[in-house]
């Protein structure tokens, strides 16, 4: 199965926020996002605290969530274990994806759903931080992909040729494994 491998000298290439940068935490950087939510054909959440301030906020919910039970690479707190792992009206599919990397698998999981119309929750073994790639490549122009900036808030992405276009060329530089 083919593995893309994030090279040292492109990391930096994905510090910048590639969307809209809501600065705070939790539910004070979600709230000002609603707008960019409400009539996206997609909603996708990369990340379990971003998964978790969106399915608390009373605004849209994810459509899809991508999550790894970690944050900053340590365990998510307790109460957003809870909050995301009581999902009822979604399913659930785990895939393996290493740090730094995209499984083919996850490429195709994400690309799939973007395609359907099923509520799921995406569960990572290893890390979900690279997700954002393929979700803003497969998701509909319009949709909106949002995914935890480290100690700054969260990135709402909307959904263009151009950003689409960013994202098939970060993806294009990986290093391919096999």
């Amino acid at each position: 199965m083919k593995l893309l491998r994030l090279p040292e000298e492109l990391r930096s290439d994905l510090r910048p926020p590639l969307g809209k940068l809501f600065k705070g935490r939790g539910q004070e950087c979600i709230d000002p996002m609603q707008d960019l939510l409400a009539f996206a054909p997609k909603v996708i959440a990369v990340g379990d605290v971003t998964t978790f301030c969106l399915l608390s906020s009373s605004g849209r919910k994810p459509d899809i969530c991508i999550v790894d039970n970690k944050t900053k690479r340590m365990p998510v707190p307790e109460h957003v274990q809870r909050g995301i792992g009581e999902l009822d009206s979604y399913e659930r599919i785990e895939v393996n994806n290493p740090a730094a990397t995209l499984t083919q698998e996850l490429i195709d999981v994400i690309r799939d759903l973007l395609a359907g119309d099923r509520r799921v929750k995406i569960v990572v073994e290893g890390e979900e931080d690279l997700a954002t790639l393929p979700a803003i490549l497969y998701a509909p122009l319009g949709s909106t992909v949002v995914y935890g900036q480290p100690n700054e808030g969260s990135v709402a992405v909307v959904v263009t040729p151009e950003r689409k276009e960013y994202a098939k060329s970060i993806m294009d530089k990986m290093i391919v494994e096999d």
